[in-house]
């Protein structure tokens, strides 16, 4: 019967995109069950090279001032040897005044129009602006957001890097408001996991970094051959980090860096978010990732086919939210009628639609069980007792219902990254959760 035909041909499709959401996820694993290895560190460097922190900001009158007298008191670096540079990019507030006081050296950028209103352009200029100076000149930049603070060995620890051949590298990533309440425990375990996990193993096994967002260094030199700030996406972080691959530049991981970040505290900024980072995602698989995969295949580099597979997960969380949803429907729903109600079947008897609609539920729940226990519960609760200092709690108990309640996160997370897959978000003002 035509209905048992459609069966069989939705069960092949099935079988395909599980497979094909299967290789990021093993992936996955690998970095996970590799992440014992010891952590890379850059050997301590007597030479100071000249560092240019770079901070977009637009209306960030409530944090600019802290977060720019933070970095100028708590590094342990020499004072002379770095400048805080803070882009007021079309304020309306006091931004720049109160930059001004904590010590920043600020470029106010009016730019009318509304398709610049977003980061990648006061980045932009700031970058433009410390690539032509020639009096007493940087040679490294460090992109941080307006309510970013860095750990005291921060600057030493990148300087570290760059004097060792290092032109771009990441740091780890933890948080400012990690224990407010659900949701930032839940992203600060889930942005530190490719700390944790997937960019140690990367460093030690000589992949490439995924160097993108906050505390982003890049050498000036670097800067100079490829022309500055060659962006143009609402992911401009992702995409300048995939430029760099393409031109030959390998990132790199300075583990003990450390970056805290403010993180989203409501299911709203989660939303808004993934929204931004899967269509910036759906962006680049179009138009940059595809080539990294042809560069795979003339290089045989590793990094190229990793970065794929890794971003691809934008595309896969289509598949996560729309299509397996849809077919599990279906698929018990055919089974059931087959097994249980009298259907009339000519290719295959009763008994093999009951007992499929059994392999089903045994075999799918068991799999789900063991995803929900390594991918919810244990990665989770390896990193928060391993790493909750540097996530940003005083006590790990602090963090351990973030660990119990990981799952509805991953779930909550996944169907929000496709929305932003499926759509054109603009880019708003951020909602400062941790006021300083």
């Amino acid at each position: 019967m035509w209905y048992e035909i459609l069966y069989r041909v939705l069960s092949i499709i099935n079988y395909i995109v599980l497979i094909v959401i299967a290789i990021p996820v093993l992936l996955q694993l690998f970095y996970v069950c590799a992440s014992f290895v010891k952590k890379k560190t850059f050997p301590k460097s007597e030479v100071k090279g000249r560092i240019a922190y770079l901070i977009p900001a637009h209306n960030e009158g409530d944090v600019i001032y802290n977060t720019v007298k933070g970095v100028i008191e708590g590094q342990k670096y020499p004072r002379e040897k770095f400048d805080v540079f803070v882009v007021a990019h079309n304020c309306t507030d006091d931004t720049a005044r109160l930059a001004r006081e904590a010590g920043a050296i600020v470029l106010e950028l009016n730019d009318p129009d509304p398709a610049h209103r977003m980061a990648l352009y006061p980045l932009k200029h700031g970058i433009e602006h410390i690539m032509n100076l020639t009096e007493d000149p940087y040679d490294i930049v460090i992109h941080l957001d307006a309510d970013n603070l860095i750990n005291p060995e921060f600057s030493s620890l990148m300087n570290d890097a760059y004097q060792s051949g290092v032109d771009f590298a990441r740091p780890y990533e933890g948080a400012i408001n990690a224990t407010q309440n659900f949701y930032t425990k839940a992203c600060t375990l889930f942005y530190s996991f490719d700390s944790r996990y997937g960019s140690r193993v990367r460093e030690r096994l000589g992949i490439a970094a995924h160097v993108n967002g906050s505390g982003a260094m890049m050498s000036v030199r670097m800067l100079k051959e490829c022309g500055g700030y060659d962006c143009e996406s609402i992911s401009d972080d992702a995409e300048f980090n995939f430029n760099r691959m393409l031109d030959g530049y390998k990132g790199h991981f300075v583990e003990d860096a450390v970056v805290y970040e403010d993180m989203p505290s409501s299911f709203k900024d989660t939303l808004n978010r993934n929204k931004r980072i899967g269509s910036g995602g759906m962006k680049l698989l179009k138009t940059r990732l595809m080539t990294m995969v042809g560069k795979f295949f003339t290089t045989g580099r590793f990094s190229y086919i990793e970065m794929f597979l890794t971003y691809i997960f934008n595309f896969l969380t289509i598949l996560l939210a729309v299509w397996v949803p849809a077919y599990y429907i279906y698929h018990f729903t055919f089974l059931g009628f087959a097994a249980y109600g009298g259907m009339t079947l000519t290719m295959q008897p009763v008994s093999y639609y009951y007992h499929s609609l059994w392999n089903t539920v045994i075999i799918g729940g068991a799999i789900i069980v063991g995803l929900f226990l390594f991918f919810g519960y244990l990665q989770a609760l390896f990193l928060v007792l391993s790493d909750y200092k540097k996530l940003g709690a005083k006590r790990r108990r602090e963090l351990m219902s973030a660990v119990l309640l990981f799952p509805l996160f991953l779930f909550l997370y996944s169907v929000t990254l496709a929305i932003g897959a499926m759509s054109k978000p603009s880019w708003g003002k951020v909602n400062r959760n941790a006021k300083k």
